[in-house]
Protein backbone atom coordinates (compact mmCIF):
# COMPACT_ATOMS: atom_id res chain seq x y z
CA UNK A 1 0.00 0.00 0.00
CA UNK A 2 1.46 3.50 -0.92
CA UNK A 3 2.25 5.87 2.29
CA UNK A 4 -0.64 8.06 2.68
CA UNK A 5 1.43 11.59 3.67
CA UNK A 6 4.28 13.00 3.93
CA UNK A 7 5.95 11.45 6.72
CA UNK A 8 4.73 8.18 6.53
CA UNK A 9 7.10 7.12 3.69
CA UNK A 10 9.02 8.39 1.18
CA UNK A 11 8.70 12.09 0.11
CA UNK A 12 11.14 14.70 -2.17
CA UNK A 13 11.96 17.18 0.63
CA UNK A 14 13.08 20.68 -1.35
CA UNK A 15 14.68 23.89 -0.01
CA UNK A 16 13.88 25.27 -3.52
CA UNK A 17 10.90 27.42 -4.78
CA UNK A 18 8.50 25.81 -6.43
CA UNK A 19 8.07 28.69 -8.62
CA UNK A 20 11.12 28.09 -9.95
CA UNK A 21 12.43 31.82 -8.72
CA UNK A 22 15.55 29.56 -7.08
CA UNK A 23 16.94 28.20 -3.96
CA UNK A 24 16.46 29.13 -0.61
CA UNK A 25 18.54 28.86 2.50
CA UNK A 26 17.27 26.73 5.02
CA UNK A 27 16.70 28.96 8.64
CA UNK A 28 19.87 28.00 10.28
CA UNK A 29 20.84 28.38 14.51
CA UNK A 30 21.80 32.19 15.18
CA UNK A 31 19.64 33.05 12.50
CA UNK A 32 16.63 35.91 13.55
CA UNK A 33 13.10 34.44 12.44
CA UNK A 34 12.11 36.12 9.35
CA UNK A 35 9.11 39.06 9.28
CA UNK A 36 5.93 36.93 8.18
CA UNK A 37 2.58 36.57 9.53
CA UNK A 38 0.68 33.72 10.22
CA UNK A 39 -2.71 33.49 11.36
CA UNK A 40 -4.43 32.04 14.69
CA UNK A 41 -7.91 31.72 15.56
CA UNK A 42 -8.90 33.64 18.56
CA UNK A 43 -12.08 34.37 20.33
CA UNK A 44 -12.79 36.94 17.67
CA UNK A 45 -12.49 34.58 14.40
CA UNK A 46 -9.34 34.81 12.14
CA UNK A 47 -6.21 37.27 13.28
CA UNK A 48 -2.94 37.43 11.69
CA UNK A 49 0.32 37.04 13.95
CA UNK A 50 3.06 38.89 13.10
CA UNK A 51 6.74 36.64 13.94
CA UNK A 52 7.18 39.58 16.14
CA UNK A 53 4.47 39.09 18.00
CA UNK A 54 5.27 35.66 18.54
CA UNK A 55 8.76 35.55 18.59
CA UNK A 56 9.85 39.02 20.85
CA UNK A 57 10.58 38.55 24.28
CA UNK A 58 9.58 34.49 24.15
CA UNK A 59 10.78 31.34 24.10
CA UNK A 60 8.96 29.93 21.85
CA UNK A 61 8.79 25.74 21.10
CA UNK A 62 7.48 25.81 17.43
CA UNK A 63 7.34 22.81 15.18
CA UNK A 64 5.95 22.27 11.83
CA UNK A 65 4.22 19.30 10.32
CA UNK A 66 3.49 18.45 6.68
CA UNK A 67 -0.60 18.83 7.34
CA UNK A 68 -3.13 19.13 9.55
CA UNK A 69 -4.87 15.29 10.23
CA UNK A 70 -2.65 13.67 8.25
CA UNK A 71 -1.64 10.24 10.17
CA UNK A 72 1.98 10.83 11.64
CA UNK A 73 1.35 14.69 12.69
CA UNK A 74 -2.66 13.07 14.40
CA UNK A 75 -0.88 10.61 15.92
CA UNK A 76 2.48 10.94 17.29
CA UNK A 77 3.87 14.87 16.67
CA UNK A 78 0.98 17.27 17.84
CA UNK A 79 0.10 14.83 20.69
CA UNK A 80 3.42 14.10 21.95
CA UNK A 81 4.05 18.28 22.01
CA UNK A 82 0.29 18.37 23.90
CA UNK A 83 1.78 15.96 26.50
CA UNK A 84 4.84 17.48 27.21
CA UNK A 85 3.52 20.95 27.31
CA UNK A 86 3.98 21.21 31.59
CA UNK A 87 7.48 20.35 31.00
CA UNK A 88 8.59 22.54 27.83
CA UNK A 89 6.64 25.15 29.93
CA UNK A 90 8.90 24.02 33.32
CA UNK A 91 12.09 24.50 31.29
CA UNK A 92 11.19 27.86 29.85
CA UNK A 93 8.79 27.85 27.41
CA UNK A 94 6.78 30.31 27.06
CA UNK A 95 4.86 29.36 23.75
CA UNK A 96 4.43 26.10 21.92
CA UNK A 97 3.65 26.66 18.40
CA UNK A 98 2.12 24.26 15.66
CA UNK A 99 2.69 25.32 12.02
CA UNK A 100 1.10 23.72 8.95
CA UNK A 101 0.34 24.74 5.17
CA UNK A 102 -2.87 24.99 6.11
CA UNK A 103 -6.17 27.01 6.33
CA UNK A 104 -6.64 28.65 9.63
CA UNK A 105 -10.27 27.24 9.93
CA UNK A 106 -8.53 23.53 9.24
CA UNK A 107 -6.24 24.13 12.11
CA UNK A 108 -8.59 25.34 14.19
CA UNK A 109 -10.25 22.29 13.44
CA UNK A 110 -7.50 19.85 14.05
CA UNK A 111 -6.76 21.48 17.57
CA UNK A 112 -10.42 21.08 18.44
CA UNK A 113 -9.77 17.43 17.06
CA UNK A 114 -6.80 17.47 19.39
CA UNK A 115 -8.04 18.20 22.51
CA UNK A 116 -4.97 20.91 22.86
CA UNK A 117 -6.64 23.33 24.61
CA UNK A 118 -3.95 26.25 25.72
CA UNK A 119 -0.89 24.10 24.98
CA UNK A 120 -0.15 24.56 22.37
CA UNK A 121 -0.95 27.72 19.67
CA UNK A 122 -1.97 26.33 16.24
CA UNK A 123 -0.66 28.63 13.60
CA UNK A 124 -1.93 29.11 9.70
CA UNK A 125 0.56 29.35 6.85
CA UNK A 126 -2.13 29.39 4.33
CA UNK A 127 -0.02 30.52 1.30
CA UNK A 128 3.41 28.51 3.10
CA UNK A 129 5.04 32.26 3.32
CA UNK A 130 6.46 31.41 6.49
CA UNK A 131 7.52 28.39 5.38
CA UNK A 132 9.10 29.48 2.24
CA UNK A 133 10.78 32.21 4.30
CA UNK A 134 12.40 29.64 6.47
CA UNK A 135 13.66 27.67 3.53
CA UNK A 136 11.86 24.52 4.68
CA UNK A 137 9.56 23.67 1.79
CA UNK A 138 7.92 20.25 0.85
CA UNK A 139 7.21 19.16 -2.71
CA UNK A 140 3.79 16.91 -1.59
CA UNK A 141 2.89 16.76 -5.35
CA UNK A 142 3.11 12.85 -5.21
CA UNK A 143 0.19 13.27 -2.51
CA UNK A 144 -1.83 15.72 -4.26
CA UNK A 145 -1.18 17.90 -1.54
CA UNK A 146 1.00 20.42 -3.50
CA UNK A 147 3.46 22.43 -1.76
CA UNK A 148 3.70 21.95 2.21
CA UNK A 149 5.77 22.33 5.06
CA UNK A 150 8.79 19.44 5.95
CA UNK A 151 8.35 17.94 9.34
CA UNK A 152 10.67 20.24 11.49
CA UNK A 153 10.85 21.66 14.85
CA UNK A 154 12.77 25.47 16.22
CA UNK A 155 13.51 26.42 19.18
CA UNK A 156 13.46 29.93 19.42
CA UNK A 157 14.80 32.80 21.94
CA UNK A 158 13.57 36.31 21.50
CA UNK A 159 13.17 35.61 18.02
CA UNK A 160 16.52 33.69 17.33
CA UNK A 161 17.01 30.39 16.46
CA UNK A 162 19.10 28.21 18.77
CA UNK A 163 18.05 25.05 17.82
CA UNK A 164 17.19 23.67 14.56
CA UNK A 165 15.36 19.76 13.90
CA UNK A 166 14.85 18.67 10.50
CA UNK A 167 13.69 15.39 9.88
CA UNK A 168 15.16 13.02 7.01
CA UNK A 169 12.14 11.88 4.36
CA UNK A 170 9.87 9.85 6.24
CA UNK A 171 11.17 9.97 9.46
CA UNK A 172 10.22 11.47 12.75
CA UNK A 173 12.22 11.53 15.52
CA UNK A 174 14.31 15.08 15.88
CA UNK A 175 11.64 17.08 15.38
CA UNK A 176 9.41 15.30 18.38
CA UNK A 177 8.67 16.84 22.14
CA UNK A 178 10.89 14.70 23.16
CA UNK A 179 13.90 15.19 21.39
CA UNK A 180 13.28 18.58 22.10
CA UNK A 181 12.82 18.50 25.73
CA UNK A 182 16.57 16.80 25.65
CA UNK A 183 17.82 19.99 24.16
CA UNK A 184 16.32 22.38 26.70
Amino acid sequence: MAPLAPGDGDYISTASNPRGEGSVMAIKVGDKVPPVSLTSFGPDGPRPLTSDELFKGKKVALFAVPGAFTPTCSVKHLPGFKNHAAELKAKGVDTIACVSVNDVFVMKAWGENQNVGNDVLMLADGNGEFTRAVGLELDASRFGMGPRSQRYSLIVDDGVVKEVNVEQGGEFKVSSAEYMLAQL
